[in-house]
């Protein structure tokens, strides 16, 4: 009598295993096996396009006339021909020639250039006097006045007698000196005044006027000059 083992746990465990592993044994084999089939496989190439015929016309021969060979006559012909066209252009050159006359060049007239007027150079006139006298300083004669001498100088401004000074008068006595001293300003305010050595005398100093008139009148002679 045979007696059937029951399969314990583990080998239900040991043959599921197996069972997997062969599964995937196979599927890995099977996915090489298909690459390996798509690489080995070439594709077909596709069809060419087909060439288009050409076709070369050739053109006919064609025929090529012999040469006329020249003859003397025809070359002295050309000859003569150049001959007369070149006797033809000379005469038409010189008759161009002999018709084209020069142009007579513009005459250019001068402007004619105006003449400097002369200018008169004459000389500049004075200037006006301002008064009788000119001015400045003027110094006159030295006079007799008896007991002395008398020199007066004469100060002209604005052409006026504006005051007249004493250089010299008589100092030898007192009483001289006293006399003088009142006649000597009388004497130069009238001279003053007149504008001229034309003055009337002092009382009691007559040398003393009749000197100054003397010595002034001297004096405005220069500053009349």
């Amino acid at each position: 009598m045979i007696h059937s083992e029951k399969p314990t746990l583990g080998k239900k465990l040991a043959l599921s295993l197996g069972l997997i592993f062969t599964s995937a044994v196979y599927a890995f084999f099977g996915e090489a096996t298909t690459q390996a089939n798509a690489l080995t496989t070439k594709p077909t190439p596709a069809p060419l396009p087909a060439t288009p015929s050409i076709t070369i016309e050739t053109p006919p021969p064609t025929s090529v006339q012999p040469t006329t060979p020249y003859t003397n006559s025809v070359i002295r012909d050309l000859f003569a021909s150049d001959d007369t066209e070149g006797d033809d252009s000379n005469s038409s050159d010189d008759n161009r020639t002999a018709s084209v006359s020069p142009t007579p060049a513009p005459v250019v007239t001068p402007a004619p250039t105006k003449t400097p007027t002369p200018t008169s150079t004459s000389a500049p006139a004075p200037a006006p006097k301002k008064g009788l006298y000119t001015d400045g300083s003027y110094t006159g004669s030295v006079a007799d006045a008896y007991y002395g001498k008398v020199q007066v100088k004469a100060i002209i401004s604005g052409g006026k007698i504006t005051d007249v000074q004493f250089l010299q008068h008589p100092q030898s006595h007192s009483n001289s000196v006293y006399i003088n001293s009142r006649a000597m300003p009388l004497l130069t305010q009238e001279a003053i005044s007149a504008q001229s050595a034309s003055v009337d005398g002092v009382s009691g100093a007559t040398f003393t006027s009749d000197a100054f008139r003397q010595s002034l009148s001297a004096a405005l002679t220069q500053a009349k000059a």
